[in-house]
């Protein structure tokens, strides 16, 4: 069992910057492929960014390629998000999720979803 926890939202003026952090709990997070993910009012949760386990592949939503980084560091069980250049159509709860598949997990397919953290961006 894996429990994922989203740390490090909160409210940015537009062109800023914020790093999320998923900070994970159980011995398998090191072999499970994790990601980011983000839903709005109204709308669908959508892919946002997703790691290998290892950290050597990494994939990223269009819109967000550039602006984004996506990494983890297996030793403390965290993974993280650093967004800069953040835009106000980045607003969004953002949730981490774990699965074994990169693939099933770019999907939104995913065993473990953290609670969520509010990423507001003013304009």
């Amino acid at each position: 069992q894996v429990q994922l926890v989203e740390s490090g939202g909160g409210l940015v003026q537009a062109g800023g910057s914020l790093r999320l952090s998923c900070a994970a709990s159980g011995r398998t997070f090191s072999s499970l492929a994790m990601g980011w993910f983000r839903q709005s009012p109204g709308k669908e949760r959508e892919f946002v960014a997703v790691i290998t386990w290892s950290g050597d592949n990494t994939y990223y939503k269009d819109s967000v390629k550039g602006r984004f980084t996506i990494s983890r560091d297996n030793a403390k069980n965290t993974g993280y998000l650093q967004m800069n250049s953040l835009k106000p159509e980045d607003t969004a709860v953002y949730y981490c999720a774990a699965t074994p598949s990169p693939q099933l997990l770019k999907r939104l397919f995913a065993d473990y979803w953290g609670q969520g953290t509010q990423v507001t961006v003013s304009s």
